[in-house]
């Protein structure tokens, strides 16, 4: 049997090489060739993370590009360290890649040759991140995920209002990664070490410090940016509203997700021991941004029309619920977070597929503007699929998501949390469940004053409506390419919880991610210390079906009241415009304003952690 060492570095080879080979070479090729090569070089780094996923349950493999081992307990190279939640995280990349290249097909009358090359090169990234195992190399990746994805948020740069979308999730991410590196320096000022485990050792044996509280609190700060948390979310409606669909895909599938995936090896590999009197501490800061994002993201994704925007904050919705499973610090909490990143990850990739295809089919993105429009037969399967969105991130049980809540919420004993995230799973269900019955079945006014809605032009950093792109959308066998991958995302995104055992094994999952002591002793060498009893805890169903149909049935009950909400409001409609207005007026559009919150989440979070980090 091949050696699975092998794979962990061709995870990244493959679609790095290719990339580069299809920008030196695409303009000898025949039109559909770099198609072709770009899908299978990303069905390959699927494979090959899957692979790593099942095979590595045990122990991580610990990969040292150049055979540069640790001498001495000290490590001297660089490391992938693949344990299951990070390939299962690659393999997930690899799937929305594949569905994004398939869907590009029908989509765009005709790319760029570098197009490939960008989504490769970001999927390489993607990839890096999840799987790397030291902080400086970490921020490489991000650095080069990032770059891939500023060049494809502008790919239609010729639109108005590209520019503006693509500068402002450029400028504010820079600033989320610049941040990050000033604290990467700061830490191995005081450590002298990059490596996370090695990290953890040098902390183990000493309290933490000034320098390490702030560097640890930067790092935070830049990985929760690209994340997309409370206060630092504004880039992302911004940029999900310019860039592509099969782009918007990833970017809502898995890119911004990730970074709450590695601040969580960070924590739990790095800093975890050292803070280990400071939990509550850690704890009480995330849940409070946490919070922030669940809340925020579902209010303002009920007050837009625009699908994307709706996306957008959707995913901010979401990520907070992810960010409250790794803030509860519980290796069940953590399981509930990437099977929620997972399952939502799928659903929400699907989501942007079907308004891709919404955009081409019906020229527009604007719930009001495509009021009715749906009503023939060849809307029958894209709103089916988009009220089947709505409805998993609802809760829907026993589906996708809902096992993730599940977990986080029989993970802290925190009734007020369970309480958050099923209300904002209802609201964000209800977006989608609203935008369904408006276009596809013509249900409630054409007119909504609390909702923001675009003028009348076509979407920018889309194809334009009169080109054959558009006109193909007649062809049974033009829909069939559109219309399966996201059919066959929101099939897997339902099906992942009904596989026998999945709670179990994401549980076990995260228990080997929340043991520094035995991942250092995988990663330096020395003698491994015995494995914690996992305890296995209620069952994760337990109770939370009560509150999974209350979110599912809340959200229908919502998405009908925010259709027809006009004719109960009665007096009461200043009243309720009023706090959504100035909500909205919050997400402006001015990359001053945004980089002033950042400014302000940033001085909270390092505010109460200076104070309580000690």
């Amino acid at each position: 049997m091949a050696d699975p060492s092998v794979l962990a570095p061709l995870t990244v080879v493959v679609p790095l090489c290719t990339a580069a080979l299809l920008a030196a070479s695409a303009h000898w090729l025949p039109r559909r060739a770099p198609d072709i090569v770009a899908l299978v070089a990303a069905a390959a780094v699927t494979a090959m993370a899957a692979a790593l996923a099942v095979t590595r349950q045990s122990e991580p493999l610990v990969y040292w590009f150049g055979g540069w081992h640790p001498v001495r307990g000290l490590a001297i190279g660089i490391a992938f360290v693949v344990e299951p939640a990070g390939a299962t995280l690659a393999a997930l990349s690899g799937l929305l890649t594949v569905a994004s290249l398939v869907f590009s097909w029908r989509y765009f009358e005709e790319v760029g040759h570098l197009y490939q090359a960008l989504v490769l090169a970001l999927l390489a990234g993607m990839v890096g991140f999840s799987l790397s195992a030291d902080l400086f190399n970490i921020f490489v990746w991000l650095e080069l995920m990032s770059v891939a994805a500023y060049a494809l948020c502008g790919y239609r740069i010729q639109q108005p209002g590209v520019v503006q979308g693509a500068v402002n999730f450029a400028l504010l991410n820079s600033i989320g990664t610049l941040t990050m590196l000033l604290g990467i320096a700061l830490v191995y000022g005081r450590t002298g070490a990059l490596n996370l485990a090695q990290i953890g050792e040098t902390l183990r044996a000493q309290p933490p410090g000034g320098p390490v509280i702030v560097g640890f609190t930067l790092v935070t700060a830049g990985l929760l940016v690209k994340a997309g948390a409370v206060p630092f979310h504004f880039w992302l409606a911004d940029a999900y509203t310019v860039v592509p669909a099969p782009v918007g895909a990833l970017f809502a599938g898995v890119m911004s997700d990730l970074a709450f995936h590695t601040l969580a090896r960070i924590y739990w590999d790095g800093f975890s021991e050292a803070l280990a009197f400071h939990h509550h501490a850690v704890r009480t800061a995330l849940l409070c941004f946490a919070v922030a994002s669940v809340v925020v993201g579902a209010a303002m994704a009920l007050l837009e029309a625009n699908l994307k925007r709706q996306l957008a904050f959707a995913t901010v919705a979401g990520g907070g619920a992810m960010l409250a499973g790794i803030a509860l610090l519980t290796p069940r909490g953590l399981a509930g977070s990437t099977v929620l990143l997972v399952t939502e990850g799928m659903l929400k990739a699907a989501l942007f597929l079907l308004v891709g295809a919404v955009i081409q089919w019906l020229g527009g993105s604007d719930e009001l503007l495509l009021h009715g429009r749906g009503r023939d037969r060849r809307g029958v399967v894209p709103g089916v699929l988009l009220a089947c969105c709505g409805m998993g991130l609802a809760l829907a049980p026993p589906f996708g998501p809902f096992l993730g809540t599940a977990l986080i919420a029989g993970s802290g004993g925190l009734r007020w949390l369970t309480v958050v995230l099923v209300c904002g799973a209802a609201a964000t269900g209800a977006v989608f469940l609203r935008s369904a019955a408006r276009i596809f079945l013509g249900w409630g006014p054409r007119k909504d004053p609390a909702l923001t809605s675009q003028p009348t032009e076509p979407d920018e950093g889309e194809p334009e409506p009169g080109s054959r792109s558009h006109e193909g959308w007649g062809s049974p066998g033009h829909r069939a390419v559109m219309l399966t991958p996201p059919l066959v995302l929101v099939l897997l995104g339902y099906g992942l919880a009904l596989l026998p055992g999945v709670d179990a094994w994401f549980t076990h999952v995260a228990h080997a991610v929340t043991e520094p002591r035995r991942t250092a002793a995988h990663v330096l060498g020395g003698p491994l210390p015995p494995a914690p009893p996992e305890t296995a805890g209620p069952s994760p169903f337990a109770g939370t079906w009560l509150w999974a149909l209350a979110s599912s049935g809340g959200a229908v009950v919502l998405a009908a009241l925010s259709l027809w909400w006009q004719r109960f409001a009665g007096g009461l409609r200043r009243a309720l415009l009023a706090p959504a207005g100035a909500l909205k007026r919050l997400h402006d559009g001015s990359v001053g304003d945004y980089a002033l919150w950042f400014t302000v989440g940033l001085a909270a979070l390092g505010a109460g952690w200076s104070l309580t980090l000690r």
